[in-house]
């Protein structure tokens, strides 16, 4: 249904009449006019008015992964005439979903999706912290997009192909179906791999209803992580991996030590700054430490490196030395702190070491998006280190 500026008044005039109070009737008019002036058409839908999805002038293929931001703390009478051109000013958007009340009012969140995932970055880096009007301030951050659900209590009978056959006529964008049963398990669980979070949204509030009018199944319904990534998540993930340059020819393996050699100790690294944590998981016991000197040198505040031997660089010559496979790197754009550093949650991979290092760090805005992330990955390497030699 096409939201237009006659539903709008007409959506006023009946709720003035039945007593239902509205923010603000005049901005209301305010928005059926900068509408009707910019000839643009919003879609009223299960609680929510959505732009786009495309718009008609979008010329590019569908987003992906991680395109979408959510923006909280919007003024409950602050609607698409002001909060479209904010977000459009970082790059087009393909989609803006506003979450509205029965009244008119918004709910006080609303997603917004970009054509990458860099345009999303920037709309997260630029607009959170902005002052919408005098004390509303906007929080905006990364969307979870969460596309999986579990579905409980399935009879021990089904089979995988029926499932999904059932769940694609009942609900639009269901890929994948996977089953589990076991100890502790009632009946058959399935995890359901959706295309979109709006698809899964949407499934979660109809699917127990549905099943139980068509085959009078009363099922569980709720959110869930997947135990393994997809295919396509994980060639997103190594497409987001940062690698270092190619790899110089292996170095021979340190020889082993005897047992009667005394343990090489590594001078104490300066403390861990606060309010970030250290790299977890410890140093894996196949894992030797070469005999040169430790990586660790002084830093400037909130897990900047500070000018030195590139910890990026060390960390691939450690792997190197002990013959096992570059570290992988995930980098993901947390928040801002009020002090102005961008905080990023990382991480590190080694092929070869089963166990894998992540923690957080912050740095300093840089002169681009690249440099920052490079600045964040150096931080990131420089806390595998320190986590390294301090185990």
């Amino acid at each position: 249904m096409l939201v237009c500026v006659e539903l709008f008044s007409n959506k006023v005039a009946t709720m003035c009449q039945q007593g239902v109070t509205v923010l603000d009737v005049e901005r209301v008019k305010t928005l059926e006019t900068w509408l009707k002036t910019n000839n643009i058409n919003l879609t009223q839908v299960n609680g929510q008015r959505k732009y786009g999805g495309p718009p008609a002038e979008w010329l590019g293929p569908p987003p992906g992964a991680r395109c979408e931001v959510f923006i909280s703390r919007v003024p409950r009478d602050a609607y698409e005439d002001v909060l479209l051109p904010l977000f459009s000013s970082v790059g087009p958007l393909w989609e803006f979903r506003l979450m509205m009340n029965f009244s008119g009012q918004n709910r006080g969140f609303a997603y917004a999706k970009y054509g990458s995932a860099g345009v999303a970055y920037e709309a997260v880096r630029l607009l959170n912290g902005y002052v919408l009007q005098p004390g509303a301030t906007l929080s905006v951050r990364r969307s979870t997009e969460k596309r999986h659900l579990g579905i409980g209590g399935l009879p021990v009978s089904v089979r995988q192909e029926d499932l999904l056959q059932v769940l694609r006529s009942l609900s639009e964008g269901v890929e994948r179906v996977s089953l589990k049963t076991g100890f502790g398990i009632d009946g058959v669980c399935a995890l359901v791999t959706f295309s979109s979070h709006h698809a899964a949204s949407m499934a979660k509030k109809m699917l127990a209803e549905a099943f139980k009018k068509r085959f009078s199944l009363d099922i569980s319904i709720c959110w869930q992580t997947p135990e393994k990534p997809s295919p396509e998540e994980r060639h997103q993930r190594v497409s987001r991996t940062l690698l270092p340059s190619p790899t110089k020819p292996r170095r021979p393996l340190p020889p082993p030590k005897t047992p009667n050699q005394p343990p090489r100790l590594a001078p104490d690294p300066p403390s861990t700054p606060p309010g970030f944590c250290r790299a977890v998981g410890g140093r894996p016991a196949d894992l030797h430490l070469p005999p040169a000197a430790p990586p660790s040198s002084p830093r400037s505040p909130r897990g900047s490196p500070a000018p030195g031997p590139c910890p990026v660089l060390l960390l691939h010559s450690l792997c190197e030395v002990n013959g096992v496979g570059p570290p992988l790197y995930e980098m993901f754009y947390s928040h801002t702190g009020p002090d102005g550093f961008l905080c990023f949650s990382y991480t590190v991979g080694i092929p070869g070491v089963p166990r894998a290092f992540g923690g957080l760090v912050g740095v300093l805005p840089g002169p681009s998006p690249c440099s920052t992330m490079e600045e964040a990955k150096r931080a990131a390497a420089q806390e595998v280190l320190r986590g390294l030699y301090e185990s």
